[in-house]
């Protein structure tokens, strides 16, 4: 399939500037900032904002969520990623200009290995606090664990340390940088990927963990509303018979309509144990978060006997 006239020359529009095409040979490295490609093209951080804007809405970027930054990368999917990357192909890799942005971007990424890991946060040690309570409600976590994001060092240090076998699925190079800092800095063994596509726990992402989990740990807390019932039921088939599912979603990216005309207000609890149900899980725990300014639903699940799609009721 190929891209359309209108499309192609909107892509070509955006590109053919010599601060974004700049940009985005900068981003096939890793994801950046808005302060760090500042810092490496030696422009202002609203300048660079205006052309990441061009960009992203043109679909050549994406902007990545992790925690409370927000950092972009190439266009991973689709007719857009193709055509960036056959646009990078023909860039001369020797030119001056571009060898010095990635000098300077690679000083950066050796300054951020010293200072990988974020500070302890509130919100961390909280869903820290509800995995490891589990403990009182009599429910053991134990075996091998498989962590889905890594915005939260916590998080990470807490999977890793819970069994003998533990990987981490990082949704970015920066979050991937993250994991490995933290398990360094804890002196723990886990295995740590970076997501294959856009989607958190996609079908490429299954087939390379080549196993199943006793745990499934969501950290995703900003998953787009069409994106959470894939997710789940990724998490389904990740997860081993017996075990476990952990979730913790933003609130208020559960707060939505359904319906058509008539449309129905449905309540975020309410909504989050109908995913879970839809995904063929069955709701143990459900408990509200509320730290550092955000509102998060954390969930505990277990495996239904219902069939995927299917109505489970929680406990």
């Amino acid at each position: 399939m190929s891209p359309s006239h209108d499309l192609l020359v909107t892509w070509l529009r955006a590109a053919g500037e010599p601060t974004r095409l700049r940009l985005l040979a900068l981003c096939t490295a890793r994801e950046l900032s808005v302060s760090d490609i500042a810092q490496v093209v030696g422009q202002s951080e609203p300048r660079v904002s205006r052309h990441l804007k061009i960009l992203g809405e043109a679909g050549l970027i994406e902007r990545l969520r992790q925690g409370q930054w927000v950092h972009y990368g190439l266009a991973r999917g689709g007719l857009a990623a193709g055509f960036v990357q056959g646009l990078l192909g023909q860039i001369d890799r020797a030119d001056p200009l571009l060898a010095r942005d990635r000098e300077r971007a690679k000083a950066l990424q050796s300054d951020d290995l010293h200072a990988a890991v974020p500070a302890a946060s509130r919100l961390g040690r909280e869903l820290r606090g509800f995995v490891e309570s589990s403990e009182a409600e009599g429910i053991a976590l134990t075996g091998s664990v498989l962590l889905v994001g890594a915005d939260h060092p916590e998080l990470i240090e807490t999977a890793a340390g819970m069994g003998a076998a533990c990987t981490v699925l990082a949704c970015s190079r920066r979050s991937a940088q993250i994991a490995r800092a933290s398990i360094a800095r804890a002196d723990l063994h886990c295995r740590v990927l970076l997501a294959c596509g856009g989607d958190a726990l996609g079908p490429r992402d299954l087939a390379r963990l080549g196993r199943t989990y006793d745990t499934v740990l969501l950290d995703r807390l900003d998953t787009p509303d069409e994106a959470l019932g894939r997710l789940l039921m990724a998490g389904r088939h990740a997860l081993s018979p017996g075990g476990r599912l952990l979730l913790f979603e933003r609130y208020d990216s559960l707060e939505n309509s359904r319906g058509g005309i008539a449309r129905v207000v449905e309540h975020p609890l309410a909504r989050l144990r109908r995913l879970l149900g839809e995904a063929g899980f069955l709701c143990e725990r459900l408990s509200p978060i509320e730290a550092d300014g955000q509102h998060v639903l954390a969930a505990m699940a277990v495996l239904s006997t219902e069939r995927p799609h299917g109505t489970a009721s929680a406990a």
